[in-house]
């Protein structure tokens, strides 16, 4: 007989035992985050329930990134409650940036997979996706950075927000503090600045013109771009207001020959 061989018991793979300690060191930075972010954010959003930020962290970004010497930090002024605000513009910077915006719970999880797709082929954090609840969180709160830490405190926030504030309060925070051209903040500087009037006052043109700039802001202007990026989103976004009964039949024929080459074309 052959004599019976006692074989050593079997050992985990050492490799096993990192892999684990990662994932758990991941886990915990994870969590982490969660907790510290939606601890920190909670007196911060609050507070949006019945005051107006005075300056957003993209404000300061900005400042800082110019260098700016005279000591004098930039403010948002001129706040405009959203009963105050032309309906052809807020339709057009729905149509433009969030076309789901009362329907989702702060995040588009469609536009998130497509994203996540692009990102993927490009091997970066580039795509968009983000809805109109995020964006507000990051203009408010975080820098432009889009590292996967970033984008977790983001989606912290952004569910807070959600839970927290109703969604025209939102809409409202969101037309008051994004950039809308170099130095410009919120709604009410962007209509002066551009169109000499008060965002009540902006016609559908008007509204499209800013409403297209959104996506970048310091490279398209409302009022001199003329690409065929600009002119295709203008007239897409010319388009929907008609299908949607916001304008009628004549002004879709003024609006289509605005947008549509009563200036050279550029690449």
């Amino acid at each position: 007989m052959d004599p019976v061989i006692n074989k050593p018991a079997s050992r985990r793979p050492l490799y096993w035992r990192w892999i684990l300690i990662a994932l758990g060191i991941l886990l915990l930075v994870f969590l982490s985050v969660v907790i510290v972010t939606a601890v920190s954010g909670y007196r911060q959003i609050n507070s949006l329930k019945t005051k107006n930020p005075t300056e957003t962290a993209m404000m300061r970004f900005r400042q800082k990134q110019a260098a700016r010497k005279d000591g004098n930090s930039l403010r948002l002024s001129n706040w405009s409650p959203l009963s105050s605000i032309s309906p052809l513009l807020i339709q057009a910077v729905l149509i433009a940036e969030d076309d789901k915006f009362f329907q989702h719970d702060g995040f588009d999880w469609e536009g998130i997979k497509v994203a996540l797709e692009k990102d993927l082929e490009r091997k970066r954090f580039s795509a968009g996706g983000s809805t109109i609840t995020q964006q507000l969180v990051k203009n408010l709160y975080l820098s432009p950075s889009k590292n996967p830490l970033r984008k977790l405190r983001e989606a912290v926030l952004a569910a807070q927000i959600e839970r927290m504030c109703s969604k025209k309060r939102i809409l409202e925070l969101y037309l008051n503090v994004i950039e809308w051209g170099p130095g410009l903040y919120g709604i009410a500087s962007a209509s002066r600045h551009y169109f000499s009037k008060p965002p009540g006052a902006l016609q559908a043109g008007e509204a499209i013109r800013l409403a297209s700039v959104l996506p970048n802001p310091l490279r398209y202007s409302p009022v001199h771009d003329t690409n065929r990026r600009m002119r295709r989103q203008r007239l897409r976004l010319a388009e929907s207001l008609f299908k949607r009964g916001l304008v009628d039949e004549t002004a879709y024929q003024q609006l289509t020959a605005e947008f549509s080459g009563s200036t050279k074309e550029q690449p």
